[in-house]
């Protein structure tokens, strides 16, 4: 089984990710050595740079995620310092922010950034187009999961098996995961 390790704090990251990579024959280990991450506007650098740094420093393949939820009407905030604002303010706070707002269009974006030593990285991208909740509902998931709606469901009222046939790391994986079976590097 060919094994890829995946640089990420993040328990539930590894979780969708080997439900997807597995059945191809890719056993997914996590590493929370982190990476530098870069102070850009968009996710597909800060997950180049990750997974070519992260490649190098562990000597073997690798894959990060970077993620965020861009808000339309905050000019795409917080977009890729979603985790940082995560931490800072949360869900009660990012939706305090959004009070008195009626367009709640956003969306969730993640880049895959994979590597291997000496090489250049190649970056995977999926998008959920979806609403900002006006209030929490649902206790599953992680992150803004509670407040992130498509179709008038939260994800954190989905389920998770509900949740990755549309969520956006879904996406992301699955077109890595098209390539690694397509391309000279599986």
């Amino acid at each position: 089984m060919r094994k890829i390790i995946f640089v990420t704090g993040n328990p539930h990251k590894i979780i969708e990710a080997r439900g997807i990579l597995s059945p191809l024959g890719i056993e997914i280990v996590q590493n929370n050595c982190g990476y530098p991450e870069l102070q850009e506007d968009g996710l597909e650098a800060i997950a180049n740079f990750g997974a070519k740094w992260a490649a190098n420093k562990l000597n073997c393949e690798v894959m990060v995620d970077d993620s965020g939820i861009f808000i339309e009407e905050l000019g795409g905030f917080p977009g890729p310092y979603s985790a940082y604002v995560a931490k800072t303010l949360g869900n009660e706070r990012l939706l305090k922010l959004m009070e008195g707002i009626s367009s709640r269009n956003a969306s969730l974006k993640c880049v895959i950034g994979y590597c291997r030593p000496g090489e250049e990285p190649g970056v995977f991208s999926g998008e959920v187009k979806g609403n900002i909740a006006k209030t929490i509902r649902g206790n599953l998931g992680f992150g803004y999961d509670p407040i992130f709606e498509v179709n008038g469901t939260t994800f954190g009222e989905m389920v998770d098996e509900q949740k990755n046939r549309i969520s956006h790391r879904y996406r992301a994986l699955v077109k890595f995961a098209g390539w690694l079976s397509f391309s000279n590097h599986f």
